[in-house]
């Protein structure tokens, strides 16, 4: 049984491919490899679902991505392409691709910016807020859903675990 598996917990398929390494190489430290295949794992399985969410309101994650930093933005909810494309870290190339198929959709608007001539300013229409505040809720019911298998305490202690990891990754 590997370390880090409690004999409480049902194995799963990280604990099989940790089980065949120290099989084979049981010199070898692979608690790392655990920790990120399951952060692997759990990423790929939570994008699937979050596509699925955000497709029910005809947007793809990336779609939401501009839409609700343009809504954390606050009233009047524009923010310029540079500022959309440094907080999503994209190239101004995605970017743009997002903010075409958007406008198209009648979700933003995007015109130029009175304080700088050569500058644009992108601002969220009605109907890009209304979708971006049902989208918000709908994908925050489905994390808290998940979460629902951990107590507070368990997720306060994951949620600090994770932000320690982060700034490890910072690092790296």
């Amino acid at each position: 049984m590997s370390a880090s598996r409690k004999a409480s917990e049902a194995p799963d398929a990280v604990d099989a491919i940790i089980d065949q390494w120290n099989s084979v190489r049981p010199e070898l430290d692979v608690e790392a490899m655990a920790v990120f295949g399951r952060i692997a794992r759990i990423t790929a399985k939570l994008q699937t679902v979050m596509d699925r969410t955000y497709g029910q309101f005809g947007i793809n994650r990336g779609e939401f991505d501009v839409l609700a930093t343009l809504r954390r933005a606050d009233e009047p909810y524009t923010l310029s392409p540079r500022q959309l494309s440094a907080t999503l870290m994209l190239t101004t190339g995605g970017m743009t691709g997002r903010l075409d198929k958007l406008e198209r959709a009648g979700l933003l608007a995007r015109s130029p910016d009175p304080n700088d001539r050569r500058g644009l300013q992108v601002t969220l229409t009605e109907k890009g807020l209304a979708l971006i505040e049902e989208a918000v809720v709908a994908g925050l019911e489905v994390r808290q859903a998940i979460l629902t298998s951990l107590d507070d305490r368990e997720t306060e202690q994951l949620n600090g675990l994770l932000r320690t990891l982060l700034a490890a990754t910072n690092q790296a």
